[in-house]
């Protein structure tokens, strides 16, 4: 079970995140064997192992290892851009709607969301939001569009991969505008994982890559922006800049590392276990969830009778079968993530709570 046994009331299920793992004795083993050096300095070979393979695995000449999510695309940002640029984003991008809207306060530029499904927007959309040619005195009154973002797969559309075609089209259009295109990849494993496509196609076209080792690969920490050599040593004054500079690294990278070489190919189990649970979800009367919209290991659903934050209490209450954890993001909203501890038999038990807590039985 997901967290062991709890006290009386059965076991307590964690399925907030994929970030809510914890390192295998063979992670912590890599670990703790992992030679160090002072990584600000530039010599901590095992987080030099990590960056070299990263980039190799997308297809980049360099990647640089930051503590965060969160830093490695602000620092995509504030490397593409100058305070005042605009910054193309998909519908409900983690960029600016998870990360506290830090594009605007870090790099002092203007972030427009577009219209689009599941995350995703298309070429003619992209080509929508491009200013017109007004003659230059106009051109100054506007804020440059500078920076296209992509997402993928799509957290806040519950995992959805966003399809290789589509994206190539899409970066086409961008790349005929003249803008820089980053891909926020935290979860792109998973989009490989459930389509078979290498990550360095998904990565193809896209100037800079975020991706994440502590979400489905289970790393205590850590996520690597990738890119050209030049723009990537800008990046690295920016990870300085913004208080990313470790010391001995290589602890955390080698676990990194690890997860990286043995916890990608497993991710299908991930996926297998979230369609169960959408099923299961979907026959729970005062739920609503679409099985045929889970692509990977995220979960969306909604309540119809209690409200979101109610149902979350419920489930972390319990009953005899055990405890679940999970996310309420608005009034009838809810998320569920499988991850590297999360067994057949913790998703038959959160089934029968989510069962229990919609009922209203104990």
């Amino acid at each position: 079970m997901s967290a062991g046994a709890g006290n009386g009331a059965g076991v307590v299920i964690d399925l907030r995140s994929d970030t809510v793992t914890r390192p295998t004795e063979a992670m912590r083993a890599a670990m703790a064997a992992a030679p160090v050096g002072d990584d600000a300095y530039g010599d901590d070979p095992s987080v030099l192992a990590l960056e070299r393979r990263t980039a190799e695995l997308l297809g980049k000449e360099d990647a640089v290892y930051v503590p965060t999510g969160t830093m490695s695309n602000q620092i995509a940002l504030r490397a593409h851009t100058e305070p005042g640029d605009t910054v193309l984003i998909g519908p409900g991008a983690h960029v600016w709607f998870g990360e506290a809207g830090a594009p605007s306060p870090i790099s002092g530029v203007v972030v427009r969301p577009l219209e689009g499904e599941r995350g995703m927007f298309d070429a003619d959309t992209l080509r929508d939001a491009l200013h017109i040619d007004m003659g230059p005195v106009r051109a100054r009154m506007q804020a440059p569009v500078r920076l296209v973002c992509a997402e993928n797969t799509h957290n806040g559309a519950g995992g959805a991969v966003w399809p290789l075609d589509l994206q190539r089209e899409m970066l086409a259009a961008a790349r005929d505008a003249g803008l820089a295109t980053h891909l926020d990849g935290a979860r792109l494993w998973n989009a490989t994982a459930a389509t078979g496509i290498p990550e360095a196609d998904f990565a193809e076209g896209f100037d800079t890559v975020n991706v994440c080792f502590s979400k489905a690969l289970g790393a205590p920490l850590g996520s690597a922006l990738a890119g050209p050599r030049d723009l990537i040593e800008r990046a690295r004054r920016f990870k300085q800049l913004y208080g990313g500079g470790f010391r001995q690294a290589g602890i955390v990278a080698a676990g990194a590392l690890y997860a990286l070489e043995h916890n990608r190919k497993r991710l299908t189990e991930d996926h297998a276990r979230a369609k169960t649970l959408a099923r299961g979800l979907a026959e729970i009367p005062g739920l609503e969830v679409d099985p045929g919209a889970v692509e990977t290991n995220i979960v969306r659903f909604r309540t119809t009778t209690l409200t979101a934050p109610e149902f979350a209490n419920r489930c972390r209450t319990g009953n005899g079968a055990g405890k679940v954890l999970l996310n309420a993001y608005s009034r009838s909203d809810l998320r569920v993530v499988p991850h590297l501890q999360t067994t057949e038999e913790d998703v038959e038990c959160a089934l029968e709570v989510f069962r229990c807590a919609a009922s209203g039985s104990g």
